[in-house]
């Protein structure tokens, strides 16, 4: 089932009736009562606050997370800066948790080589589709090694940031930077609450990663397997580029096209999905390869509609 995804920027109240998410306005002038909107909990994936005057009750989180709802709160810049998931996601979840940290170096390695390398060709694929050089990511995406210990990660993005948005356009993909690094930021944090979702539902431990080992990172893993999923993230932010004016602030309208990169489709072994359920079938594969049932990571792909006819 498809997961809605709803921003909230305004002070409401939020509180749970009926099983359902209640989000109370305050009145109009001149009126006594505000308006209520009502959503079911059982059809939400995701629940973004986006005001610092915003009021939740404490039964509507736990009902949320209840459900594996990912709630992502946004700071001053409003920009998402903080997660709360469900602790208990798996039934299975204390031996998940034990293979991923038992899980032996070479193994990490080699998951993590295979992460990049997806990510490499989804980025080679995106310059294809934009007309632009990419035979020499193809390449560089062949040469990952276990680990990736020839950094060829950085290797690619230097050249496909040098020629994405144009080999004219002077951009530097910096997490602070403007336009459209804010368009950026916040669409990888989109990802990455989306794979975390995932990874917890699957009973994975988010803050254990493969290759991250951040120790004030809470989502480590997160931030391992949503490489892959970057460039979607890319393709949506140039679209948007493309119709919008140049603009450092995130405006409602913007954050709505963004919050629909979780919808977009991606393939992983010919099966076409929306980016969300395949996060969960990147996930469970996951749990596999770490319990020793399975060699591969199920990894996205691009996917062409014109292909399917």
């Amino acid at each position: 089932m498809m997961k809605r995804s709803i921003h909230i920027g305004n002070a409401v109240s939020m509180f749970i009736r009926d099983r359902q998410l209640v989000v109370g306005y305050p009145p109009a002038e001149g009126e006594a009562k505000g308006i209520e909107k009502v959503v079911p909990i059982e059809d939400l994936g995701f629940v973004i606050l986006d005001d610092p005057h915003i009021r939740i009750s404490h039964a509507l989180i736990g009902s949320l997370l209840a459900h594996n709802v990912a709630l992502v709160t946004c700071d001053e810049k409003h920009m998402p800066t903080g997660m709360m998931l469900n602790l208990n996601g798996h039934s299975e979840q204390t031996e998940i948790f034990r293979s991923q940290v038992e899980a032996s170096l070479p193994l990490c390695k080699n998951l993590w080589a295979q992460t990049i390398k997806s990510k490499i060709r989804n980025q080679a694929e995106h310059m294809r589709l934009r007309g632009q050089p990419h035979t020499k990511l193809l390449l560089l995406a062949d040469k990952v090694a276990s680990g990736d210990k020839g950094n060829l990660e950085g290797r690619a993005a230097a050249i496909y940031w040098e020629h994405i948005f144009g080999a004219e356009s002077n951009f530097r993909r910096t997490r602070f930077g403007e336009w459209p690094n804010n368009l950026l930021n916040y669409g990888y944090a989109i990802v990455r609450a989306t794979v975390a979702r995932s990874l917890v539902g699957s009973g994975l431990m988010p803050s254990w990663g493969l290759f991250h080992r951040n120790k004030y990172n809470a989502y480590c893993l997160a931030d391992d397997m949503m490489e892959p999923y970057r460039p979607f993230v890319d393709a949506a932010v140039c679209a948007i580029m493309e119709q919008e004016q140049e603009t450092n602030d995130l405006t409602p309208a913007l954050k709505r096209r963004l919050l629909e990169i979780p919808q977009m489709d991606v393939g992983i072994a010919e099966v076409t999905s929306p980016i969300q359920v395949a996060a969960t079938r990147t996930s469970a594969s996951l749990v596999r390869c770490l319990a020793g049932e399975l060699r591969n990571l199920a990894l996205p792909t691009w996917h062409h509609p014109d292909e399917d006819a």
